[in-house]
């Protein structure tokens, strides 16, 4: 296959009749039908005065609808995904520092969305489904009487290699939301590295249970997939209680998620384990954050499939490393080799080390963003000899294996001895009681900060906090040990379902 450069292209090798998008109990769309949706819907906002990297915020529920959407914006203007469940002044904020020339929303939605694009002067277009025509395939229709701008100053038709496809926020846990464009180039290649790790072909079957606001279910959910001319099932979102159900309807072959997402997975596999069985998975997949090694354990075991645990970024447009599909090697603990970009580990004076030595994680390559927009000083510090700094600290091993030991701003610095939280994690986690944990800094007088952490337990199960203290003291230094431990129903988790450290000590209190 030829290297592409744009969505156009490499969504063309899809068989005709093969079906690209799906959704349970739904009729699915073939390729030719995504790739006539996808030139209507180019020539439609052409005609709306919608053109090549203009950016049009999307607002849709997960499902084939915001699959095709994306991708048909893609293709021919700047999609700019959106959080259907954020707040009218969040919508505000995004859409505004955006520079968004238009929304879409379902047409009978109720977004909170549409007060915030008519406060902004924004131009709405009400997307209307037709899934008796496929699932995903949809019809536009422009609210204002008149095209956004002359035609004759839209630029048309499919973009170019350098055209923004994807404009996305980063989290800005500790900071403002920086803007992070993605082209077309980098879209390109990360579908092309994924699909080629995964091995993906016309035949695999995926279902997406990611959220397609975020790089993770719109990159490796969706458009790696179907690169290789494979097809993927749409969700609504990750819902336990469906999952099973799902399984034994759609047949998949794959699944790519976060780890909380695979652990509420298991905690309900005894009433299924007659679907898993009559459904064999080729393999799962976990990114986005680090996952248990015990969790990948129990996954392997259940599932009888390999579990591969990769690590990505928005600003790299998803994967960076991987782990990789048998008879290769993987290895639980680590996020694999590079997988796509370069990787290098690099000290605080900007040079780059050598195997076993641990500093910032560092890539460069097709599928890295160029920079943040409109921010010079946040390209200064992320940026050092063409490499871009992750924020990520890890080491690399002699064969290449990488083995992360915690994001740079979550290291707890307890009185100038650094702490991995990732560490205490997996010795938590290796309590026979404990489901899910994360371990955080809260503040102390004196020595800064402290080691803290939040655990959920199996059902059934109970543990007393000095138990728990005194378990991890028979393989932690004391001052790694955590001096104060809650136990709860309930991590809170992001949007995406990633467990998020920064912040946490004052969402319960500690602070």
């Amino acid at each position: 296959m030829k290297k592409c450069k744009t969505i156009p292209e490499f969504l063309s090798f899809g068989f005709e009749d093969s079906p690209a998008i799906g959704a349970a109990s739904g009729r699915d769309l073939s390729y030719a039908g995504l790739r006539k949706l996808i030139i209507k819907t180019v020539s439609t906002l052409n005609r709306m005065g919608i053109g090549r990297n203009d950016r049009v915020g999307i607002v849709l529920k997960n499902g084939p609808e915001m699959a095709t959407a994306f991708m048909a914006v893609a293709s021919g203007c700047t999609s700019a995904p959106l959080n259907p469940s954020y707040r009218q002044d969040e919508f505000e904020f995004y859409l505004s520092d955006l520079s968004a020339k238009a929304l879409i929303v379902e047409h009978d939605s109720q977004t909170p969305a549409l007060e915030a694009a008519k406060k902004l002067g924004i131009s709405v277009i009400h997307l209307h489904p037709c899934p008796e025509q496929g699932s995903g395939s949809f019809e536009l229709s422009l609210s204002a009487a008149q095209p956004l701008k002359a035609l004759s100053e839209v630029i048309g038709g499919w973009a170019e290699p350098a055209d923004i496809a994807l404009i996305l926020h980063t989290s800005g846990t500790t900071s403002r939301p920086k803007i992070v464009p993605l082209s077309q180039i980098n879209l390109s290649a990360s579908a092309a590295h994924i699909a080629h790790t995964l091995q993906f072909t016309n035949q695999d079957r995926g279902l997406n249970i990611m959220p397609l606001f975020h790089i993770h279910g719109l990159i490796a959910g969706i458009l790696a997939p179907l690169s290789a001319g494979s097809f993927v099932s749409c969700t609504p979102g990750f819902n336990a209680l469906k999952f099973f159900s799902w399984l034994e309807e759609i047949k998949p072959t794959w699944y790519t998620a976060v780890p909380t997402m695979h652990q509420t997975i298991l905690s309900r596999v005894r009433q299924n384990q007659s679907i898993i069985d009559a459904n064999p998975l080729r393999f799962i997949r976990s990114s986005s954050a680090s996952m248990p090694t015990q969790v990948i354990k129990e996954l392997e075991e259940v599932f009888k499939s390999p579990v591969i645990e990769s690590y990505g970024m928005t600003e790299a447009c998803h994967q960076m490393c991987s782990n990789l599909l048998p008879p290769l090697v993987r290895r639980p603990g680590s996020v694999g080799v590079a997988s796509g970009p370069e990787v290098a580990i690099m000290n605080e004076q900007g040079q780059l080390l050598g195997a076993n030595q641990v500093g910032e994680v560092v890539i460069k390559g097709d599928n890295v963003t160029l920079g943040y927009e409109n921010n010079p000083s946040a390209n200064a510090q992320a940026f050092h000899n063409g490499w871009f700094k992750t924020g990520d600290q890890g080491m690399m091993d002699e064969s290449g294996y990488l083995t992360l030991t915690g994001r740079l701003k979550e290291i707890i610095n307890r009185g100038g001895e650094k702490i991995s939280p990732l560490e205490v994690d997996d010795v938590l986690m290796d309590h026979p009681a404990v489901q899910q944990c994360v371990t955080f800094a809260m503040k102390h007088d004196k020595l800064g900060e402290e080691v803290a952490a939040v655990i959920v337990l199996k059902e059934g199960m109970s543990c007393e906090e000095q138990e728990m203290k005194s378990f991890a003291a028979q393989k932690l230094a004391d001052f790694k040990l955590p001096k104060k431990i809650i136990f709860m129903d309930e991590i809170p988790k992001g949007a995406t379902g990633k467990l998020q450290r920064i912040g946490l000590a004052a969402k319960l209190g500690l602070e």
